[in-house]
């Protein structure tokens, strides 16, 4: 058994449940032990129908017995293991059986975070893997139920936030239909983003440092580097040009299920919801065109696990908002 403080956090969203295992360094950051990912798309059908459908709710049932498995086989105290779960589960009828499914495996009760703690989370852990970001930081996480737009201060103080009901899947079940999507279908979808976007008090061109988190843009610094094989240590700060970042989505826009499947860089169950998360990180580039993507691999497991161990930020005065 280790002496060290060791937390497990499991977080659950609409495409993807992932689980970070990693100690107190004794400084007020974390050492990671293991990460592992799983794309389980929780989020299958909830915009439409209301609820899980039942294969969804197996698939995640499925992951949740192996990252069980490893919490037990790394002695991670139950007062250190918290699950944390995101847009797709807000949204869904039948969520208590969900519930009782993953209590019954991990023996913690879910916790349905709100799109303020996401974001505050989100933000924390994003900043504190990019030594030299400037201020005002914009933390941005493209999920597969909706995009966190999180402003702040370089010293991972969140100032203001907002949580947007758009994401890769969500965005492709309602616009992106054909393989690839024709004209019509992206013109609909750039519209829809735009909309949101336009509708936030977001002072773009304040913005110094754009960071991305999450799947989709980590996704998009794998392709830009040409990765055969996804390689965490290359992609973790790697650093997009506004443009390159227009390109890439316009490249996938292009391409169809199964070529974008032969991209190395790209997870196999991606593939059908990466144009839909590369279009939303277009329109944000577009509005930041002087800007790097700076892609952070470390996001809300990393501020989840610093606030279990650590505490939360006592000290902060912070603007939040959830629409």
């Amino acid at each position: 058994m280790t002496n060290t403080r060791r937390a497990a956090i499991i977080d659950c969203g609409t495409n993807t449940i992932r689980l970070l295992i990693a100690d107190d360094d004794g400084r007020g950051g974390l050492t990671e032990v293991d990460r592992r990912m799983e794309i389980v798309r929780l989020g299958q059908g909830v915009d439409a129908k209301g609820e899980f459908h039942p294969d969804a709710m197996r698939r995640t049932f499925s992951a949740a017995d192996r990252y069980s498995a490893l919490i037990r086989e790394y002695e991670v105290t139950p007062d250190l293991v918290r699950f944390v779960a995101t847009s797709a589960t807000r949204d869904a009828r039948n969520r208590e059986a969900f519930f009782a499914g993953i209590e019954q495996r991990l023996g913690v009760t879910p916790e349905v975070i709100s799109g303020d703690d996401e974001a505050r989370l989100s933000y924390a852990g994003a900043v504190s893997g990019v030594a030299d970001a400037q201020a005002p930081v914009l933390v941005v996480d493209i999920g597969g139920g909706s995009t966190e737009l999180i402003i702040g201060d370089a010293d991972q103080t969140m100032q203001h936030a907002v949580s947007l009901d758009i994401g890769s899947v969500r965005l492709t079940e309602r616009y992106l239909r054909s393989d690839p999507p024709d004209r019509q279908q992206l013109s609909a979808a750039v519209d829809h983003v735009d909309r949101l976007l336009d509708g936030e008090p977001i002072d773009w061109t304040s913005v110094r440092t754009w960071i991305g988190v999450a799947g989709t843009l980590t996704t998009l610094a794998a392709i830009d580097l040409d990765l055969s094989d996804y390689d965490r240590s290359l992609v973790h700060t790697h650093r997009i040009a506004a443009a390159e970042v227009i390109a890439i989505a316009d490249r996938l826009a292009g391409s169809t299920v199964e070529q974008i499947r032969a991209f190395g860089s790209v997870h196999p169950q991606r593939a059908d919801v990466i144009t839909a998360g590369a279009l939303i990180a277009a329109r944000i580039a577009a509005r930041l065109p002087s800007l790097e993507l700076v892609v952070s691999e470390s996001d809300i497991l990393d501020g989840t696990a610093m606030e279990l161990l650590h505490g939360p930020d006592q000290g902060s005065d912070q603007e939040r908002e959830h629409r």
